[in-house]
């Protein structure tokens, strides 16, 4: 049983195949030219826009894990054209080359309401302005109506495994003009990887269904985790709700965080 990675050169995606080969999986991941994949992991050379490549990847996997994605830029049509197109393109190459095959997509939890009033659930109508989730909502539905067994992970803030992405949080802050009292849910390397082998096992077939750990964390407590203290603040926090998501399906399908917070973390050096 052979499972294929998009995206497996990024900071999740190079650290899942990681997971996976040390579970003893066999995988196969779809990387740029001039990029190699990870130890012990088969490379199909090509994009989500080449067929011949698309089909060499497809063949023969029992499982798709869809990671590749478009978001950190200012270009919309690249972020549509990549998180719709690319999708489109992928269950194309699915439906005719693999089709009794899992399709596992990453999605984000950014999609849920700016303005809500309580943590996003998954059957919460979505309707996101911004490109990066806006086009991961329209992939999804494609997925949805696909035909193919699926499952769609709804990832928060990840982070770990020297992954460096709490060290970018300050920049973020700074350029965004964010409140340092903004919450996110979290999910350590560890447990996105956990999350996708409960998909993998059909745990999670048919359903749409949120990650994170057990407590949402502060961008002022996520800055300090790294060394960095960001300047703080009492002004009133609009929409405080955004960036949460609720994980109780998660958990009522037997997912647990094996890294419960982001202290728990620090603690154990694993950041």
């Amino acid at each position: 049983m052979t499972t294929l990675v998009t995206g497996g050169t990024g900071l999740v995606g190079s650290r899942l195949l990681r997971y996976m080969v040390d579970a003893g999986l066999e995988c196969r991941a779809l990387v740029r030219p001039g990029k190699d994949a990870p130890a012990d992991v088969t490379p199909v050379e090509g994009d989500l826009f080449d067929a011949a490549a698309l089909k060499k990847a497809v063949e023969g996997v029992s499982a798709v894990i869809h990671l590749a994605a478009v978001f950190r830029t200012l270009d919309e049509s690249a972020i549509w054209r990549a998180n719709l197109e690319g999708t489109r393109a992928l269950i194309a190459a699915v439906q005719q080359y693999a089709p009794q095959s899992r399709f596992i997509m990453a999605s984000t939890c950014l999609v849920y309401d700016e303005s809500a009033s309580r943590p996003g659930l998954e059957e919460d109508e979505v309707s996101p302005k911004h490109a990066y989730p806006a086009s991961k909502v329209a992939a999804e539905k494609e997925l949805r109506e696909s035909g193919l067994n699926w499952s769609i992970l709804r990832l928060p803030f990840v982070y770990g495994d020297g992954d460096e992405h709490l060290s970018a949080v300050p920049g973020i802050v700074s350029r965004m003009n964010w409140h340092p009292a903004q919450t996110f849910s979290l999910a350590h390397q560890r447990d996105v990887a956990r999350a996708f082998e409960f998909a993998l096992a059909g745990t999670m077939d048919g359903c749409i269904v949120n990650i994170a750990d057990d407590a949402p964390s502060t961008l002022y407590d996520m800055a300090r985790a790294v060394g960095v203290t960001i300047e703080s603040s009492a002004r009133p926090l609009n929409n405080p709700w955004w960036g949460r998501a609720d994980g109780a399906l998660s958990r009522r399908l037997g997912f647990r965080p094996t890294v419960a917070t982001l202290g728990q973390a620090v603690l154990e050096g694993i950041l």
